[in-house]
């Protein structure tokens, strides 16, 4: 049985990587990777930093956990993520075959629902946890890049 009070837990973690992007001018992504109810991995958006499209929060997070775990398959693991993945972040989640995908905030516009990229058939997926705190966070940083 899921506890939705741990996924609020580490999804909190999550928004703590997404202050530090924030705190680098990049997009407020934050990634915490959890096996066993212990993160092995933390990440966040550094496409601005890294001069890197691909460098976005989830990327960084699979790489550090496969490292962690000395391999390249996730099955065990929970990715919490304070935004929908975008399709090229699903595509890695997919080959990683994660065993879990919990998210905050929806993105209509560029998430992997939206552009109907398939996760593993054996992820499975809860979404809206801390969604209100995500979504903050995100539109605050839109507001000042508008202004």
């Amino acid at each position: 049985m899921i506890d939705p009070l741990s996924d609020e837990h580490f999804m909190k973690k999550a928004l703590l990587e997404a202050e530090l992007a924030l705190e680098k001018g990049e997009v407020p992504v934050g990634v915490v990777v959890v096996a066993h109810g212990q993160i092995i991995a933390r990440g966040h958006n550094l496409t601005e930093t890294l001069t890197d499209v691909t460098a976005h929060a989830e990327m960084q997070a699979i790489t550090a956990a496969a490292n962690y775990i000395g391999g390249k398959y996730l099955k065990d693991c929970t990715l919490y993520v304070t935004l929908e993945p975008c399709s090229m972040c699903a595509g890695a989640l997919y080959w990683s075959q994660l065993g879990r995908l919990v998210f905050g905030a929806s993105d209509e516009k560029r998430g992997y629902r939206s552009h109907q990229t398939p996760l593993h058939p054996k992820t499975k997926v809860s979404s809206g946890v801390c969604e209100m705190e995500a979504s903050e966070i995100l539109q605050t940083f839109f507001k000042k890049k508008r202004t």
